[in-house]
């Protein structure tokens, strides 16, 4: 697929942010929290989404996997009532999962580069390069953490990700 331009306004969502590998212990952990408290609170959970950077100099995808950073987040379908995640995280700490990590935050993306990615994990790449082509055509450059919204489980075999990432042009301050 070709990458498009599309603009996101305002989202609430429960969250979680952690440093490490996608699919290492404390990725894996954060999943887990966030679909046990979404559970709790009721309402069948979006897809699973993560908001992806990093704080070092170079191209993102040399930085080593366990120093990205990262939001793991679940959309929500309008603000939770006060006092619900409260109440979700004391009825499932039982279970065991990190549920005092999970906060409810907002956030808005603005303008976006966005692609659908077809395909491993590891072959993203591919796309984000021409997603680069793309914002390079329009001169436009990056305006917050790479986007990915998770279509399929992360353990399908075949996924499908939209790879989402906030824009400005280029002579524009960063917001």
């Amino acid at each position: 697929m070709s990458p498009v331009l599309a603009t996101y306004g305002p989202v609430t969502c429960l969250s979680v942010t952690g440093v490490g590998a996608p699919g290492g212990d404390e990725h894996t952990g954060a999943i887990r929290a966030l679909y046990t408290v979404a559970s709790a609170m009721g309402g069948p959970p979006a897809p699973l989404e993560g908001l992806w950077w990093v704080e070092e100099d170079g191209p993102p995808l040399e930085v080593p996997r366990e120093r990205w950073r990262w939001h793991i987040v679940l959309p929500l379908a309008q603000p939770p009532a006060p006092g619900a995640v409260e109440r979700a995280r004391e009825a499932v700490r039982p279970s065991g999962a990190a549920v005092d990590r999970v906060r409810v935050t907002s956030f808005t993306e603005g303008e976006c580069v966005e692609v659908l990615h077809e395909g491993p994990f590891s072959e993203e790449h591919r796309s984000l390069a021409l997603m680069e082509a793309f914002m390079a055509e329009r001169a436009l450059v990056p305006n917050g953490p790479h986007h990915e919204v998770y279509l399929t489980p992360l353990d399908d075999p075949s996924p499908r990700t939209v790879l989402r990432q906030p824009v400005r042009p280029a002579g524009d301050p960063p917001a």
